[in-house]
């Protein structure tokens, strides 16, 4: 295919997936009530402000279209699958499709475990320091951001150890390097976590601790590649 039939190619399927998103997104504005209550419910109790007349409209619209970016997914991934896949070679292909699928199957982990298990921790924390004097009143604007926010985060965040498999796989990182720049990266995990977290430090710990937990696990999984790849080596040359 010349430039252009690739430029056209790539301009028919980017119009594919925004379609895709203008319907998703449609569709989650039809239901966006139930869905705000889905994200509020981890709070228990707690009702929404707004305080301007356009805030709560373009918050519901937001709203919509995050949803819309969720169900949208499977038709963006697999337009960009179906863009990329004739210029790979066969055995990049076997390669694409397993680490896609673990992509989305640890991105969806990661929200599964922020709205079930962080998030209704660290919002039930913070909704402590109410009192008689001191009412809780937050408005969708700020609640959306941050709870969307929290959740994405943690979604990108257990991305790592697959990260750390390709990395493995491509004889870029090993296990020993990993171990003995544990300390710097701890470092990093505590700056990247303040910088990427709502300001605040229990939202700073909800991902520094996984984070730290998934290193870890991306070491384990790289000393285990590794170790296939030497016993594959020598089987290939006693």
């Amino acid at each position: 295919m010349s430039l252009i039939q690739h430029l056209e190619e790539f301009r028919r399927r980017l119009i594919v997936c925004l379609i895709a998103l203008l319907i998703t997104s449609a569709l989650s504005f039809l239901y966006v009530e139930e869905i705000r209550r889905l994200l509020i419910q981890p709070a228990g109790t707690l009702e929404l402000i707004y305080i301007s007349p356009p805030e709560a409209l373009m918050a519901n619209i937001r709203l919509a279209i995050l949803a819309g970016i969720i169900l949208a997914m499977p038709v963006i991934v697999y337009q960009f699958l179906a863009f990329v896949m004739p210029a790979l070679y066969k055995n990049e292909k076997r390669i694409l499709f397993p680490v896609v699928f673990l992509m989305l199957l640890m991105f969806s982990t990661g929200i599964w475990f922020a709205y079930r298990i962080a998030f209704p921790f660290a919002i039930t924390f913070f909704l402590k320091f109410a009192s008689q004097d001191l009412v809780p009143m937050f408005t969708i604007t700020q609640y959306i951001s941050f709870v969307t926010q929290f959740i994405l985060t943690f979604g990108l965040v257990f991305q790592l150890p697959l990260l750390f498999v390709v990395l493995g796989m491509m004889n870029i990182v090993s296990a020993p390097f990993l171990r003995r720049n544990r300390k710097y990266v701890l470092l990093v995990i505590a700056v990247g976590s303040a910088l990427i977290t709502p300001p605040d430090v229990i939202s700073q710990m909800m991902i520094g601790g996984p984070l730290w937990l998934l290193y870890e696990i991306g070491i384990i999984l790289v000393a285990i590649i590794q170790i296939r790849k030497r016993k594959k080596q020598a089987s290939e040359n006693p």
